[in-house]
């Protein structure tokens, strides 16, 4: 049996293609610098992390991007000898506007140089490519609607591709408008012996979210849904341990078994938070006698597995990913990203200290433009994240250490500064979800926005400072040492259901998910630097 999801942590949104014996899955990144995330596998079953193909100013910069805007569901298909990426850059998402631009980019191998862009349209989002064949080639996306006396979500446009013009040609048709569910969004066409499937999202991304599925003998429509129900949901069945399932891509198998790649969310026990953000699991399929694709025995809505029967493939597993990253290494470990840009020799140096990582001092940590935020995905419930650091801050604007972030407003962070007499010290700053809510701990605070200090955790002058944080379910605790060996916990145990979508704005605010990882801001714009000796990720149970 595989067990779910097959990609855990934050990995939204996928979407599959077969190409030959191997399958790929591409998963949105949001804010988070390369885009588009691109897993491999052989069985369906074991996934490697091979390739993040926006990596270059070109393809993408999202400097200035807000929070969960910026790479949204890609669309990953092959075809005439190519990967074609279909992805949207969200520039703007709340109030009545989504400023969306689609682009496709195209490679001859999943992990080499992907083409400059190819604009398509800014309709909407949730682009995707068929690949029709009488060798046409359709474009759909949901398109937004921002008038308010209107459904928001106006329903799918058609559109053909020209590869020779790379532009799209011809009329512009709403092929389908949805089910009451509403929230229409995340279309991908199939065809199957003469029809034609047509596949999306509905009810939003939250504990509401489902996928509905649709057919047509004309690829302009009208299309039918399926009279059975929806194609797969947990909606109202809020006891299963695999939530918020929708928004999928089908694949086929050599042997022509066809599975179901879907996003789902794993809330805590009691809190209905998602640290882990949304995930992407895996579903066996089935096609009823009449032609419709199911969940594997379903009878009504299909519902989520947490396990489902292997394919017939030989396993084939990869090497496992080292915990304890030391940065030596001329490339930064392939489980780290940073935010939003295509610059990232200003922020950070595998070079400048051999067998170091070091952060270069810029922005805030709720800075839309450039940070020094260097993560990797939360990926359990249950963690301990280590790392070792020299800094010599000479003022109270700069700052460096360890975080748990999931955005501007949802962070814990355990860091270095110093006081106005210049002595270091470790303070830890929380920002809970909103952005009236940041403090600093330890604190007794006069009035809103001054924070009157009473106790520091002092340190020496200089010297190497260890910190480390601990999770366990919905609690986070920060450490200190001087030598890796003795540590001092904080006293302050702090939410860490938090760092999630559901926390703040509520569960359609927001899309990403729980990371973890190294930082260092220089608010005096002097770039004081913080180096970073490695850092450790273990998981438990």
């Amino acid at each position: 049996m595989i067990r779910n999801p097959i990609l855990p942590g934050f990995n939204p949104d996928p979407s599959i293609v077969r190409v030959g014996d191997d399958f790929y899955i591409a998963t949105s990144t949001f804010e988070w610098y390369p885009g588009v995330q691109i897993h491999h596998s052989r069985d369906l079953k074991n996934w490697r992390l091979v390739s993040r193909p926006l990596n270059r100013a070109d393809l993408l910069d999202m400097r200035g991007n807000p929070d969960s805007c910026g790479i949204w569901a890609p669309c990953l298909t092959f075809a005439d000898g190519l990967f074609h990426l279909i992805y949207t850059d969200v520039k703007r998402f709340n109030g009545n506007f989504k400023d969306a631009h689609n682009y496709l980019t195209t490679c001859a191998t999943i992990d080499g140089e992907w083409s400059d862009p190819v604009y398509m349209n800014s309709s909407g989002f949730d682009p995707s490519l068929f690949h029709d064949d009488d060798g046409r080639k359709w474009f759909v996306n949901m398109v937004w609607d921002h008038r308010p006396w209107k459904n928001r979500f106006g329903g799918i446009l058609l559109q053909e591709f020209s590869p020779e013009q790379k532009k799209l040609v011809g009329p512009v048709t709403n092929i389908f408008q949805g089910t009451p569910l509403a929230l229409t969004e995340a279309p991908h066409l199939y065809k199957r012996d003469g029809w034609y499937y047509l596949v999306t999202a509905e009810g939003g991304t939250g504990y509401q979210h489902a996928m509905t599925v649709a057919r047509s003998r004309n690829i302009d429509g009208p299309y039918e849904t399926d009279p059975q129900g929806y194609l797969l949901t947990a909606k109202d069945n809020r006891d299963l341990p695999l939530q918020r399932c929708g928004h999928g891509d089908l694949v086929d198998t050599p042997a022509g078994d066809t599975y179901l790649v879907h996003l789902c969310g794993r809330p805590l026990e009691g809190i209905g938070r998602c640290p882990l953000g949304r995930e992407t699991a895996l579903q066996k399929f089935e096609w009823s006698a009449d032609g419709w694709p199911r969940i594997a025995g379903a009878t009504g809505d299909g519902l989520p597995a947490l396990e489902v029967p292997e394919p017939d493939l030989p396993e084939h597993t990869w090497p496992a990913t080292p915990k304890r990253r030391d940065f030596d290494e001329p490339d930064l470990p392939r489980e780290f990203q940073w935010l939003r840009t295509p610059k990232p020799e200003r922020i950070m140096s595998l070079a400048a200290r051999p067998g170091w990582l070091r952060l270069t001092g810029r922005e805030s940590l709720g800075s839309w433009f450039e940070q020094a935020l260097v993560a990797r995905r939360q990926e359990a419930f249950a963690y301990r994240a280590e790392t070792k650091l020299e800094f010599a801050p000479n003022n109270f604007q700069q700052m460096a250490g360890l975080v748990t972030y999931y955005n501007a407003h949802k962070y814990h962070y355990c860091f270095i500064t110093v006081d106005d007499s210049g002595e270091r010290y470790v303070g830890v700053m929380s920002c809970e979800a909103d952005p009236s809510t940041e403090t600093t701990f330890p604190l007794n605070s006069g009035h809103a926005g001054e924070f009157r200090v009473e106790e520091r955790y002092r340190l020496p002058a200089d010297g190497a400072v260890w910190l480390r944080a601990d999770v366990d379910g919905a609690a986070l605790r920060f450490s200190w040492s001087l030598d890796g060996e003795r540590w001092n916990v904080l006293p302050f145990v702090f939410d860490q259901s938090l760092i999630s979508d559901e926390a703040g704005r509520g569960e359609h605010g927001s899309f990403t998910g729980a990371f973890v990882g190294i930082c260092c801001q220089d608010l005096s714009g002097q770039a004081c630097p913080a180096d970073f000796d490695y850092f450790d990720y273990i998981e438990r149970d």
